[in-house]
């Protein structure tokens, strides 16, 4: 299946928002070493296409709100089904149909961004000036020069962190400052990657379905740790992408979390208490130090009152247990 018409698709976005840019008066040429038109006609592809999925977003939260909702069934069936995960599984995706919910709904919108990334990571790479085709899905021969020599702080936008010392030459680039600048980006990349996953997670909870619960692991860790390998190999343009892509998630998933505030449930914040607990957790009627009971759970012996001694001549209150007196010899 070819892919053509995604790679149109994006060097149309780009090249309009370029234009648009170029019609308002944002500077083509370089200033402090960045060519702000192109740099912003990146940033805007990422508003493109979350203004094109803000519909699945929206339905991914009411997705999660379901399977959240759905917890305390799923932990049923988890002790129900307990050593059996074949049945576990059958109960499981039984409930999520009769319920209307989707697992994979959360990830959608992340599927959806991939021919994204892909087409943009493909039309970056063919920004390549030695070319003496420069015929790029409807670019011009102007439009092409301009942006194979587009920079942000004088690292090509089409350069990347393992960029061979031929690429960097045709680019007419410092290996130097496109290692820095794409090394700066990686970690920005990274830390904007975890932080979207931990929002959602914190709000949301971490999910009683042990299969959510490794997709939640996978996000939060496995995929920013794997962008610190693959970074090296996406265009600086493509890491922009990425990294304003991550900040316009954060953004709005705190203001969709605001209008639609997650279920309270005992796993919605870290310290909790569970569903159903009776309050902060008492001591043990045998618990204690070395197993003896805690001295405030001690009941007091009960202490006579003293009694004062009798008066001389007087006679005894108990006479069988008082002692005779000793006779002064």
């Amino acid at each position: 299946m070819s892919l053509d018409w995604i790679y149109y698709a994006i060097s149309w976005i780009l090249l309009t928002w370029h234009s648009a840019w170029d019609a308002i008066g944002v500077p083509v040429g370089a200033v402090l070493g960045t060519n702000w038109a192109w740099i912003l006609s990146i940033v805007f592809l990422v508003v493109t296409v979350r203004v094109i999925l803000f519909p699945v977003f929206v339905k991914q939260i009411k997705s999660q709100r379901a399977m959240q909702a759905l917890q305390p069934k799923v932990k049923e069936l988890q002790e129900k089904h307990k050593g059996d995960r074949e049945t576990l599984q059958k109960e499981m995706m039984e409930l999520y149909r009769k319920e209307k919910a989707n697992p994979l709904m959360g990830c959608l919108p992340m599927f959806l961004q991939i021919p994204v990334f892909l087409g943009l990571f493909h039309v970056l790479r063919r920004l390549d000036p030695a070319k003496t085709s420069k015929d790029l899905y409807g670019w011009s021969v102007e439009q092409f020069n301009s942006a194979s020599s587009a920079k942000i702080f004088t690292a090509p936008i089409a350069g990347k962190f393992g960029s061979t010392a031929d690429e960097l030459a045709r680019l007419g680039a410092n290996g130097t400052t496109v290692k820095i600048i794409a090394g700066i980006l990686v970690l920005v990349m990274m830390g904007t990657t975890y932080l979207t996953s931990r929002q959602m997670i914190l709000k949301t909870g971490w999910a009683e379905d042990p299969q959510q619960r490794m997709v939640q692991r996978l996000m939060l860790y496995g995929i920013p740790l794997s962008l610190l390998i693959s970074g090296s190999i996406f265009p600086i343009g493509v890491i922009i992408y990425w990294v304003t892509n991550n900040l316009f998630t954060l953004g709005q998933q705190q203001w969709v979390l605001r209008k639609f505030p997650p279920l309270v449930t005992a796993n919605t914040k870290p310290g909790a208490p569970k569903a159903g607990a009776r309050g902060p957790v008492q001591p043990a009627k045998t618990g204690g130090l070395f197993g003896r009971k805690p001295a405030a759970q001690v009941p007091a012996k009960p202490v006579a009152p003293k009694v004062a001694g009798p008066k001389p001549g007087a006679r005894p209150v108990n006479p069988k247990k008082s002692r005779p007196a000793k006779r002064q010899g």
